[in-house]
């Protein structure tokens, strides 16, 4: 799990695991290896017995999305499938978690960085961090799903501006339209999370989980069903050739 860290914090309170996401030289881009260390982390929690859990990142961000500055990768669409499923991996493990997922944001939350965090189950936000969706503007295609997930926590016309678009809104903003739970003073976002935590992993363990339980099950019919149309489109987009230059504007901004 090189490019995300894990420990246990054991509290009074119950057992806490705190994973960071560990690239702050590219602004915690998301590769292969970032997610699949995220799917471990998040795996180990559960077997772990974690009662809460906290994912944040390391450096200047939370996560800048997809690394658009690494070589593309050379796979087929078999294998491209795959690696898109690790990334809804990431949606379903936390779902399933028993515990609940606090995400504590930071910096840039853009791509598939905002959607790890919104599939988190409440989202402390600092009010500078800037969350967006730039998937459509390069010739890409939202995963994680997000095409269920926005939705409801923002809107339907509000989730199509923000997928259209791929306009940025700060921290503040996002509390605002009910992207995220919560915006806090910058440098207090991982603080103020870990107080939620602590304060989660006080109430009893499974009255906890089945009011988790309770309101993603609202959604699960129609989420895999979301993600399986996610995972075409992300198929045909990598496949059609469109994100090559704006792949390339990307990296000069």
């Amino acid at each position: 799990m090189e490019s995300v860290s894990y420990h246990l914090d054991d509290r009074s309170t119950g057992p806490i695991a705190v994973i960071h996401l560990d690239r702050p030289d590219r602004l915690n881009a998301v590769d292969v290896g970032l997610t699949r260390g995220l799917v471990e982390a998040l795996r180990r929690a559960g077997r772990d017995g974690a009662q809460a859990v906290v994912l944040a990142g390391r450096g200047r961000s939370f996560c800048a999305g997809h690394d658009l500055k690494a070589e593309p990768l050379e796979e087929t669409p078999l294998q491209a499938r795959e690696r898109l499923e690790e990334i809804h991996d990431v949606t379903r493990l936390i779902r399933r978690l028993p515990a609940p997922v606090i995400a504590a944001v930071h910096g840039y939350a853009l791509g598939a960085g905002a959607e790890f965090a919104l599939a988190c189950d409440v989202v402390v936000a600092a009010e500078d961090a800037s969350f967006g969706f730039p998937e459509v503007s390069v010739g890409l295609s939202v995963t994680g799903g997000i095409s269920k997930l926005l939705p409801a926590l923002v809107g339907w016309a509000k989730a199509k501006e923000l997928l259209l678009l791929g306009e940025r809104v700060s921290g503040r903003r996002a509390a605002e339209i009910g992207l995220v739970a919560r915006a806090v003073p910058a440098g207090e976002h991982e603080t103020v999370a870990l107080d939620l935590a602590a304060r989660m992993a006080q109430r009893p363990a499974l009255a906890l989980s089945l009011a988790k339980q309770t309101l993603d099950h609202g959604l699960d019919s129609t989420v895999e069903g979301a993600m399986a149309r996610e995972t075409e489109n992300a198929l045909l987009t990598a496949l059609s050739g469109e994100n090559d230059a704006p792949r390339e504007q990307f990296n000069r901004d």
